[in-house]
């Protein structure tokens, strides 16, 4: 899979401006061409009003984790009291903004055994999923979906759906020639 194909199939969600972020792992064929492509991709997605970065790269096997995000839309959601008491009560210290926030996600995926769930607030899932997802360590939930719901189901299935037209949609596009550009709503 091509790095914009990925890209689009990950993130148009977060294109379309329904979600603040969107999180995918690409493995590239050839490291020095994905490097140049993504930097083009960024300077795009940035006229628009997104982030595109590296959370981290895998030596072993050659891997990306990317973020991509509408840093006002994240801002925004992080700067909610309850938002910001949630990641305050899971360590992140001292608060330092969306790109603080990224950091310091970054490093607790690098370094951490345990995986960081609390990465769910920063893809705009509903903060009960999150907490629910923790307390209940991913079970007993009540439906799931593109994550594991903890609040009320049918709202939830009316998101899922939603969400899976937009992909759809996008994938379609994209297959059609439509390019990143046309695919990006200004934020």
């Amino acid at each position: 899979m091509y790095f914009e194909q990925a890209l689009i199939e990950h993130g148009a969600l977060t294109l379309a401006g329904l979600k603040p972020a969107s999180l995918f792992r690409f493995l590239p064929r050839d490291g020095k061409a994905f490097i140049a492509r993504f930097l083009e991709c960024r300077e795009e997605l940035a006229k628009r009003g997104l982030r595109l970065v590296i959370l981290k790269g895998c030596r072993k096997t050659g891997s990306y984790l990317l973020c991509l995000y509408r840093e006002r839309e994240l801002t925004a959601l992080l700067a909610r009291t309850e938002y910001r008491q949630f990641l305050y009560s899971m360590g992140y210290r001292p608060w330092d903004g969306v790109r603080g926030c990224l950091r310091q996600l970054a490093v607790r995926l690098c370094l951490e055994d345990e995986f960081p769930h609390e990465i769910g607030v920063f893809l705009g899932y509903p903060l009960e999923d999150v907490t629910g997802f923790i307390a209940h360590g991913g079970r007993n939930y009540t439906c799931s979906g593109c994550w594991k719901c903890y609040g009320d189901p049918e709202a939830a299935q009316r998101r899922f759906a939603r969400y899976r037209r937009c992909t759809e949609l996008y994938r379609r596009r994209y297959a059609q020639g439509a390019t990143l550009r046309q695919l990006t709503v200004a934020a």
